[in-house]
């Protein structure tokens, strides 16, 4: 299977959604959007992973090592791409690279916001690393995947405008 990157400066833009699969809690909710849009789907993880015999849903293995998967995503994303990760640095790399960027819970990263949820997630790391018993995220629960659905809906029209318009700068984002 040949994996996909971003295309080149010189071929037309059409948005697209990047997953990082590997524990992503809505990857059914993304396939139902993109279906309903015509967004291909690139589903990354570190290994094989199942995913809908569908030809707008590509999977691609990064790799074992630490981030590959994370590189692989980063690497791809760029203006008129969706990213969907919990990982908050992996949320910034992409959001520098002009991609949008949602949460599985629909919370948009942006431009505006990154700095304080990296310090944020910095110093939880470091509150844990002391001994400090920090709960951890609350559960996943249906409001947070109904966020998410309506988030992602307005992320996809929005890269899709932009893209058709030209524009592929930061009003083209999630939370732009």
């Amino acid at each position: 299977m040949s994996i996909p990157s971003a295309p080149e400066p010189s071929a037309p833009r059409r948005p697209r959604i990047l997953v990082d699969a590997d524990a992503c809690p809505v990857k059914d909710e993304i396939y139902r959007v993109a279906a309903r849009h015509g967004v291909p789907v690139v589903v990354v993880a570190a290994g094989f992973i199942r995913v809908p015999q569908d030809p707008l849903i590509t999977r691609v293995a990064a790799g074992a090592g630490l981030d590959a998967a994370d590189d692989w995503i980063a690497g791809a994303a760029g203006p008129g791409d969706v990213v969907v990760t919990a990982d908050v640095p992996l949320a910034a790399r992409c959001v520098k690279a002009g991609a949008a960027v949602l949460a599985p819970t629909g919370k948009a990263f942006t431009e505006a916001d990154i700095g304080m949820a990296l310090a944020v997630r910095d110093l939880m790391t470091d509150l844990r690393a002391a001994g400090e018993v920090t709960g951890g995220p609350r559960p996943f629960g249906p409001r947070d995947r109904s966020a998410f659905l309506q988030a992602l809906e307005q992320a996809v029209r929005r890269a899709a405008r932009a893209v058709a318009a030209g524009r592929t700068g930061p009003d083209s984002r999630a939370g732009g």
